[in-house]
């Protein structure tokens, strides 16, 4: 597995990661198969979701504060119960086809770092899987 740093800049935020791991697909001229992204982190995630318009991730961010909100009821003592629940709930892996060095995305997707607890450095694995 090899790693791509991602830099966030609030505590709450989506980054559009899809040319990074398109770059990676290109530099290790990967042809046909499966890519694994993992999140190593236990308050962020990676998802795909619609990359045209960003009012799509500013509502799912709105609404995953408004079931999952900051203050709450929690035991964990490090102020950030709400964002290990977000990285559940999102998840920390995806798989992606590629075919032909190309990913297979829908027309409108785009992969998305999902930040829970931040600004931090986080880290974000890609492995190839080929077929």
């Amino acid at each position: 597995m090899e790693f791509i740093n991602v830099q966030t800049s609030k505590r709450t935020e989506f980054i559009d990661i899809t040319e990074s791991v398109r770059s990676f697909i290109g530099k290790n001229d990967i042809k046909n198969g499966l890519c694994l992204l993992f999140v190593p982190h236990t308050t962020a995630a990676v998802t795909i979701n619609e990359g045209a318009d960003p009012s799509v991730t500013r509502d799912i961010l709105k609404h995953l504060a408004g079931m999952v909100p900051y203050q709450g009821d929690y035991q964990h003592s490090e102020g950030n119960s709400d964002a290990h629940i977000k990285s559940s709930i999102i998840g920390v892996s995806e798989f992606i086809s590629v075919e032909q060095g190309r990913l297979v995305l829908g027309t409108w997707q785009a992969i998305y770092f999902c930040e829970f607890d931040g600004p931090r450095s986080r880290r974000l694995g890609i492995s190839f899987l080929s077929s």
